[in-house]
């Protein structure tokens, strides 16, 4: 088809936004030759049937868009109460309740939100809505099969590999926050390091057995201004009391035998004067 400047420019800006920003769950892939070749990308939400998968939507643009929807088939087999065996989707989005304002976006949440919500009241897809009627776990397990074998690749689509500008903005915002908390914490440590008066270990203090060094004894008794350092005596021991005792004794021995020997030699000339005198007597 051939689009006015004005529908391609809004084109433009509104897959900019669905590649760089896109809905949870929602991707969208263009042509390089020709951008109104559009297929968008819904991953199948979890808690239904339909996790795992991964469903495209192709998308086909006519000369009367914005005004009208344009046309989108679903090109993934699925089974689903609103999607025909040819991939015609059913929804009032693309019908009746379209507005000009809506755009891709807005579809593929609406496909999305049809995937949690199938109504089987308008169902395209007879068997598929009479079952989801009927019971409701057959039709699970009927749409989880054909999701598995037609809808789940081996690897994830590229396109849900790439960062998006919230998910990167939420890493900054992240990132930020953590290095202001480091920053916080390092510039508190180093306040409480400043302020934090400096302490030391306290010892108990050892017995005053050990004697100064020289040097020691000149510096202390530089100290001492106005004041005599008395010191007392070490009392002596036991065994220096014995051994001072002992050395006493010696020279006090010696001077009681002096004076007996004195006593002695004083005694007897006294003796042999008396002698004497009476032997003249006769």
């Amino acid at each position: 088809m051939s689009a006015s400047p004005a529908v391609l420019r809004r084109l433009m800006r509104e897959l900019n936004e669905l590649q760089t920003n896109p809905p949870e769950g929602i991707r969208v892939v263009t042509s390089e030759d020709n951008m109104l070749d559009v297929t968008g990308i819904v991953e199948g939400p979890e808690g239904t049937p339909y996790a795992g998968g991964y469903f495209r939507v192709k998308f086909s643009f006519t000369e009367e868009f914005p005004a009208a929807p344009p046309k989108c088939r679903m090109i993934t087999k699925i089974f689903h109460p609103n999607v025909s065996a040819a991939g015609e989707i059913c929804v009032n989005t693309l019908k009746k309740d379209w507005k000009s304002s809506y755009g891709i976006g807005h579809i593929l949440v609406t496909v999305k939100c049809l995937l949690i919500h199938p109504n089987p009241e308008s169902a395209l897809d007879e068997e598929a809505g009479k079952l989801l009627l009927e019971n409701y776990d057959s039709y699970c397990d009927r749409a989880r099969l054909i999701t598995s074998v037609h809808a789940t690749p081996r690897v994830r689509p590229a396109e849900f590999h790439k960062p998006t500008a919230s998910a990167n903005a939420t890493a900054s915002a992240s990132k930020s926050a953590s290095s202001k908390s480091i920053s916080s914490s390092a510039s508190a440590s180093a306040t409480t390091e400043n302020s934090a008066p400096v302490t030391y270990p306290l010892h108990a203090s050892t017995p005053n057995t050990c004697s100064l060094s020289p040097s020691d004894s000149s510096l202390a008794g530089q100290k001492l201004t106005g004041k005599e350092r008395l010191t007392s005596p070490a009392p002596l021991g036991t065994a220096d009391s014995n051994v001072a005792g002992a050395t006493a004794a010696v020279p006090a021995a010696a001077a009681a035998m002096t004076k007996a020997v004195k006593r002695a030699a004083t005694g007897g000339g006294a003796g042999a004067e008396k002698r004497k005198k009476a032997l003249k007597r006769l």
